[in-house]
């Protein structure tokens, strides 16, 4: 049956946005305003590693048990689905790049409530951070108003800590070296190649693989380790993936474990700025995609408000910080599964994928009911490294392209100044990097001698006159 058999609601207009409910919340619902995409859907099932990963982090850092890890997990990913149902274009994730920050911080506490407190308390300021920006348009105003070399800057940043994570002495390549170098090749290779783009129009075989993104390259690397002694044969378990939200409220909520004191909201405050200092850097790829989909693929409207996804970021932030605190918190936008949709949607004809709605809500509907499954979970839980970093591989590369992509109507100067606050960004922390960016443009870039002549120009007019 093809997708279009499974959309049943009302045509949109060449040029106009996928049509919706509900006014200014722009409600989208499943075969009504968007149909199924099955390889979207398949590409989140095979994905669904990506996100378990965090269970390692939250049963070493906070001694979560692996089955209630694992359902926190899964409710995380159903809260992604608010984003596209109200009328967010944003495959949504985590606030990745700064999850060595936040067990840092976390850790300097004792082990049992006080971690879940100080998580609670950073949470809830994110949450508060988010809700402010949104409500007063301040993320609208960062994305219109920000110097392209800051704005680029960030990118630089985050791709270059994405990558070196990765390959530092302690990162994930070297868990599974081959295992996990065969599958980041495969996968740009599909993704980013001059080779593909033709072999995609060519071959109808080819084409059908590269809509499924990274999930073939993982599937491939994935076996290919098993084979080689790299990973270790799964277990498969036979049941369905229970979610016990009652015990998790009641051992690891804001009623079980109490309000976090002053003092640590005060110790939170700094980090939860550089939390969204990061997650500023992900509406901006967020933006800049949604534009080259918008200049590709002109059928469609896709509309992107940083106001509401500020506002959606806050709700999942203020939620998963009350009743179950998440380590990874609620970000704006999965880079991977960003790129993942948009390269299918940008790729396809309308015949071929009717909206992107259909690919950003299908990578979640299909992730998240894949983590419902016992035998999907067991089945790719040895994989977990692989997932991650091909995901942050591939973060990595988009953010640094992107960033080059930005300032390629810039002169060299922009270009050294996001050199130098990606580096800092990088080496010392969001704060340093966005400080010594400001402090570069104000020096460098901003035209002090400019304004002050034209204002003693207009005086001079206003004497004549």
């Amino acid at each position: 049956m093809s997708q279009l058999a499974l959309y049943f609601g009302p045509k949109r207009a060449h040029g106009a946005e996928q049509p919706y409910i509900g006014g200014a919340l722009k409600i989208r619902l499943p075969f009504l305003h968007y149909g199924l995409e099955l390889p979207d859907w398949i590409q989140g099932a095979i994905l669904c590693v990506v996100p378990m990963g965090i269970t390692a982090v939250m049963m070493d850092t906070l001694g979560i048990p692996w089955e209630l890890a694992i359902a926190i997990v899964i409710i995380n990913n159903f809260l992604y689905l608010l984003h596209t149902h109200f009328g967010d274009p944003a495959v949504a994730g985590w606030i990745t790049a700064g999850i060595p920050l936040y067990v840092s911080f976390i850790s300097m506490y004792p082990e049992g409530e006080a971690r879940i407190q100080a998580l609670i308390a950073l949470q809830l300021l994110v949450a508060l951070i988010f809700l402010i920006m949104g409500v007063f348009k301040g993320a609208e105003a960062l994305v219109q108003r920000v110097p392209k070399s800051l704005k680029a800057g960030i990118l630089f940043g985050a791709a270059m800590a994405a990558i070196y994570n990765e390959f530092a002495a302690t990162g994930r390549v070297w868990t599974m070296p081959v295992t996990i170098l065969t599958g980041a090749a495969l996968g740009f290779f599909m993704m980013f190649s001059k080779t593909a783009a033709p072999l995609r129009e060519k071959y109808g075989f080819f084409r059908y693989v590269a809509q499924y993104g990274i999930a073939v390259p993982f599937a491939i690397a994935y076996i290919f380790g098993i084979i080689i002694g790299e990973v270790q044969r799964p277990e498969i378990s036979w049941n369905l993936v229970p979610i016990p939200f009652g015990e998790i409220v009641a051992k690891y909520s804001i009623f079980a474990v109490g309000f976090p004191s002053w003092d640590m909201f005060v110790q939170a405050f700094p980090l939860a700025l550089a939390a969204y200092i990061i997650a500023f850097g992900d509406i901006l790829v967020v933006n800049t995609l949604v534009d080259s989909a918008n200049a590709v693929r002109k059928d469609e409207k896709i509309v992107f408000s940083p106001t509401r996804n500020s506002i959606i970021v806050s709700i999942r932030n203020f939620f998963e910080g009350i009743l179950m605190p998440f380590p990874g918190l609620a970000g704006p936008q999965w880079t991977g599964g960003q790129v993942l949709v948009i390269n299918r949607f940008i790729q396809t004809s309308r015949q071929q994928v009717d909206s992107y709605w259909g690919g950003a809500t299908g990578i979640f509907w299909g992730m998240s009911i894949a983590l419902l499954l016992g035998p999907v979970v067991s089945l790719f839980q040895p994989g977990l490294n692989i997932g991650m970093s091909l995901t942050m591989l591939i973060q990595g590369y988009l953010c640094g392209y992107l960033a080059i992509e930005m300032l390629r109507q810039e002169g060299t100067l922009q270009m050294g100044i996001a050199a130098i606050t990606g580096a800092v960004l990088a080496s010392k922390g969001a704060a340093w990097g966005l400080g010594v960016g400001i402090i570069l443009w104000l020096l460098l870039e901003r035209d002090w001698y400019k304004p002050a002549m034209t204002a003693n120009a207009a005086q001079d007019t206003g004497i004549e006159s």
